[in-house]
């Protein structure tokens, strides 16, 4: 990797990365391409905002008269597409606006990188990679006794930003088969950490906990999920891109799965512990249950024995160690909170999906 172009860098996980990778590739360029819609905020890269190795550019992946315009100026050898929507609730009441990012943006990008890589040649084949970063979610729900998804589990999406996710996909897969694009794909779990939008359940949890909010738990709360610590998310990425094989698919995990509940008991524990002297100790008092998600997956695990074995990453947090540190950067971040959370969409789409959800009896 020489000039990275990072889609999506503006939100959770793309700055993040934009994070990790600046410091410990001292000889990388960054062009971080990002629509800054509601998920994305610039606030998520005030640090590396004058660093003179990464530029900005506000846009839409779908315009790819400007993703090749970058392609070409930047002679990005490197494409890694973090830009999506990706919220299930989102998707269930917009699922046109997820086909739009989430597929043809992706097409979009698949199309100027083969027209400037293999049919410009502007680049050696050797040397260019497209990373598409996607989600577990495609491998559908599964029984209490099931294995783990693994990368050869059957697709079998439940909602329609799973579904999105698993269309681009194969289109990335396709886009290696018949074009012979150098790629590389991702399966991610849930991640957590710092720079989290709080529309997911562990940054809604921290703040309405803080603020004395009620915590709503869809259902009976024992859907589970492996969690992965965002950090440990970035260094994966950048272990596949630059030793994986091309063509290949890689699932990441955080090898945990707890119920949703435990989860929020957990930070429900840490917050008593940090914040000893808030009056809504004990923050467990708050959690209250809410009609379900319509759809709602049951059960998500990942096995890592692939990604473990061809690259050598597993992760280094466990769900303690990453929830503390997770806990600790909220507290320590009241501004970013209150910027974020301000934001008439957030507002908005709060009351819409919980307040109207009522208690659960």
């Amino acid at each position: 990797m020489q000039n990275v172009l990072v889609t999506g860098g503006a939100g959770f996980i793309g700055s993040n990365f934009i994070r990790y990778l600046l410091p410990s590739e001292p000889q990388i360029k960054i062009v971080n391409l990002d629509a800054l819609t509601y998920a994305g905020s610039l606030e998520n890269l005030t640090d590396v905002a004058n660093e003179p190795r990464y530029t900005f550019v506000q846009g839409n992946i779908c315009n790819e008269e400007l993703v090749l315009s970058l392609l070409r100026q930047h002679r990005i050898d490197t494409v890694v597409h973090f830009a999506a929507e990706s919220h299930v609730d989102r998707s269930i009441s917009n699922p046109h606006q997820f086909i739009e990012t989430n597929v043809v943006g992706t097409l979009s990008l698949l199309t100027a990188c083969r027209r400037v890589w293999l049919e410009e040649k502007a680049l050696p084949l050797a040397a260019v990679r497209f990373h598409h970063v996607s989600t577990d979610e495609v491998y559908g729900t599964l029984q209490p006794t099931d294995p783990a998804f693994s990368e050869t589990t059957p697709y079998a999406p439940n909602s329609p930003y799973a579904a999105s996710k698993a269309s681009s996909d194969h289109l990335v897969r396709a886009y290696h088969h018949t074009y012979g694009l150098p790629v590389t794909i991702t399966n991610c779990s849930n991640n957590y950490g710092p720079y989290q939008f709080p529309e997911k359940l562990i940054p809604l949890m921290l703040l309405n906990a803080l603020t004395g909010q009620p915590l709503p738990i869809y259902g009976d709360g024992q859907q589970i999920r492996d969690w992965l610590y965002v950090s440990d998310h970035c260094e994966a990425i950048k272990l596949v891109i630059t030793q994986g094989r091309s063509g290949e698919t890689y699932n990441i995990g955080g090898n945990n799965q707890p119920a949703n509940l435990e989860i929020v008991q957990e930070l429900c524990a840490l917050l008593d512990e940090l914040v000893p002297d808030s009056p809504h100790c004990p923050h467990k008092s708050l959690i209250h249950y809410v009609a379900d998600r319509p759809g709602h997956d049951r059960r998500y695990a990942i096995d890592i024995a692939k990604v473990k074995t061809e690259v050598g990453w597993e992760p280094r947090e466990s769900l303690i160690s990453g929830l503390r540190k997770t806990v600790n950067w909220y507290l320590a971040n009241s501004e970013w909170i209150a910027k974020i959370s301000q934001q008439k969409n957030y507002q908005q789409w709060l009351h819409k999906n919980y307040q109207q959800r009522g208690v659960q009896k």
